[in-house]
């Protein structure tokens, strides 16, 4: 499937369309996100919603060239178990270290979880 991408809106891009420096944050996002979910269900944590507000630092040079500086991942996710909350967010330092994204970039990748129990006809 075609991705229209397009430079970013202050390097006169189309702001409608995907710019590197977000599929970058993407792609770092989907692979924490897939070991989280891997690790919870062997581990049998039941993982119900699941969502991320990635975030990217970036330093600007005077030549126009940049590079991120750090990543910081947002995720939140709803469990069945509110006894295994705890158990839930240390998935998430466990799949930081086996991304083979955030393990590949020259940056800092850090991860701010928020795991909550689900209630159902609430959502978390």
């Amino acid at each position: 499937m075609p991705i229209p991408g397009s430079s970013d809106p202050a390097f006169r891009g189309d702001a409608t369309r995907y710019n590197p420096e977000e599929l970058l944050l993407g792609a770092l996002s989907a692979c924490h996100m897939l070991w989280v979910l891997h690790l919870c269900a062997d581990a049998g944590i039941v993982v119900v919603e699941y969502s991320d507000q990635a975030e990217g630092e970036m330093a600007e040079h005077p030549d126009g060239s940049g590079e991120f500086t750090s990543v910081t991942l947002h995720p939140k996710m709803s469990i069945t178990d509110v006894a295994r909350i705890s158990e839930a967010i240390t998935m998430h330092d466990k799949a930081h270290h086996v991304c083979a994204l955030a393990r590949s970039v020259n940056f800092t990748v850090k991860h701010q979880p928020q795991v909550e129990a689900f209630h159902a006809g609430v959502g978390a």
